[in-house]
């Protein structure tokens, strides 16, 4: 908020149309929430059978609000179940560093 971007701008400009256009299928946001940050993330390793690659997701909420979620296919293959959480807990840590700022 100190320093804003032109990309904060588009940003803001995404989020406006996406409610302007689809007003039932907004975010939920309680007004009973706690002020905590939970995160969840989990992986599934090798899950595609043709490439062997992993499928990651993770989910943030803020209090009962969820307020951030990805699934998606890691673009590497994993050696281990291990490596493919450890991935699916690095991204989630960044995105919850971002949803912080």
């Amino acid at each position: 908020m100190h320093k804003p971007k032109e990309s904060h701008m588009l940003a803001a400009i995404r989020v406006i149309r996406y409610i302007k256009n689809a007003p039932g299928l907004g975010l939920f946001m309680s007004s009973t929430t706690s002020h905590q940050l939970f995160a969840y993330c989990d992986s599934d390793w090798a899950a595609c059978p043709q490439s062997r690659k992993s499928v990651t997701g993770y989910m943030i909420k803020f209090g009962s609000s969820l307020i951030s979620w990805k699934s998606k296919k890691q673009e590497t293959i994993s050696r281990s179940s291990a490596e493919a959480e450890f991935r699916s807990m690095a991204s989630t840590v960044a995105e919850q560093a971002c949803s912080r700022n």
